[in-house]
């Protein structure tokens, strides 16, 4: 969860004020306030682009309309907050929701309203689309750190995670370099992403079975829950994951490692009724059994989580994140873990703030 403060948390289930900030930074370094109506910012784990919004203003001067308008939008950026007005002068508490490339801009050039719509920055990486063969080497963190400010000079990068070497990878002509980026990822039992400052971030999926729970959702006097359900399915529902790599122009001979669920409690069990369902993955960047095995522990709580999952509303938190662990308390008094993949923050008052989880557990 995105640092805030602990009246912040215990304010969100009280009758209080809700605020919003949206930022437009254009390319010739004016940043504009924009009065805004509504729109929504979506994060969402299950994405390569982790977060996208969309905002309703009432002005139709932001539609560009000559040369010098359209070179100001493309390639502006959109930063977006919400947060809590505490009632006294100047006692707000913002946090933000993400820093967006501004992607599209519509509406009634005389009226309005108009749309703006924007991806995360993820976005700028994926779209630079290799023009030459490229080669990632070295570290999971330098590999990753140079595709990124190749698109993004000085892009802050933060790491996580114990660094480790990877094998060559050779991306082609056309490639994805984010694509990429997440692949490298892997190898280190990790995941890559832009978070809510518009820092790119190296690091794992918290531990569902170890990680205390952020956050309350409770169907009780004074809670934030206003409803939930709870769903099962095999679909896509892996239990075990072969990971292996191999590496001719580094001279690295074929390396893997098979990683199961052996948890004899789990559903899906690799020695249980559910049966043996493998997942297989392969990357040149695996250059040990080691690596294969970080690999294949980070696709196997992928491929395993959706077996359980939860739809939960709430009263909206702008500070969660994907991956953060919350305790949802039902109206029939059940108590559940839960592990966030995606919401949507509302951007108006009122607004529902669904939240959809990849994997729930028993709350003792």
């Amino acid at each position: 969860m995105y640092p805030v403060s602990e009246r912040f948390l215990a304010r969100l289930a009280e009758s209080h004020t809700p605020i919003t900030q949206v930022q437009l930074f254009l390319t010739n370094g004016d940043v504009i306030d924009l009065d805004h109506t509504g729109g929504s910012v979506t994060v969402d784990r299950g994405q390569a682009i982790r977060r996208t919004c969309t905002v309703t203003v009432t002005d139709p001067a932001l539609i560009p309309r000559t040369p010098t308008d359209e070179l100001a939008v493309y390639g502006a950026r959109l930063r977006i907050s919400r947060g809590v007005d505490y009632g006294s002068p100047n006692d707000i508490e913002l946090v933000p929701l993400g820093l967006f490339r501004l992607d599209s801009v519509d509406g009634d050039v005389s009226e309005g309203p108009v749309t703006l719509q924007g991806k995360g920055l993820e976005a700028v990486i994926a779209d630079d689309k290799f023009t030459a063969r490229y080669r990632a080497s070295g570290t999971v963190v330098s590999a990753i750190a140079a595709i990124i400010r190749r698109s993004i000079p000085g892009a802050d990068v933060l790491a996580l995670i114990s660094d480790v070497t990877i094998g060559s990878r050779w991306f082609d002509l056309e490639a994805d370099p984010w694509a990429g980026c997440q692949e490298i990822a892997a190898a280190a039992g990790a995941e890559v992403y832009a978070n809510a400052d518009g820092v790119f971030v190296i690091g794992t999926l918290p531990d569902l079975a170890t990680t205390e729970p952020v956050w309350a959702v409770e169907a009780v006097e004074g809670g934030v829950y206003i409803s939930g359900n709870r769903a099962m399915t095999s679909d896509g529902v892996h239990n075990g994951v072969h990971a292996r790599g191999e590496n001719a122009s580094d001279g690295i001979p074929p390396v893997s490692a098979l990683v199961v669920d052996n948890d004899p409690g789990s559903p899906t069990y690799w020695s249980g009724p559910y049966g043996r369902r493998p997942f297989f993955y392969s990357s040149s960047t695996l250059n040990s059994t080691a690596a294969c095995q970080r690999a294949a522990r980070l696709k196997l709580a992928e491929a395993k989580a959706p077996n359980a999952s939860g739809d939960i509303s709430s009263l909206p938190n702008p500070a969660l994140e994907p991956g953060d662990v919350i305790r949802v308390v039902h109206e029939d008094e059940t108590r559940e873990l839960h592990q966030v993949a995606s919401f949507s923050v509302p951007l108006d008052i009122g607004g529902d703030f669904p939240i959809a989880t990849i994997s729930a557990k028993e709350d003792a």
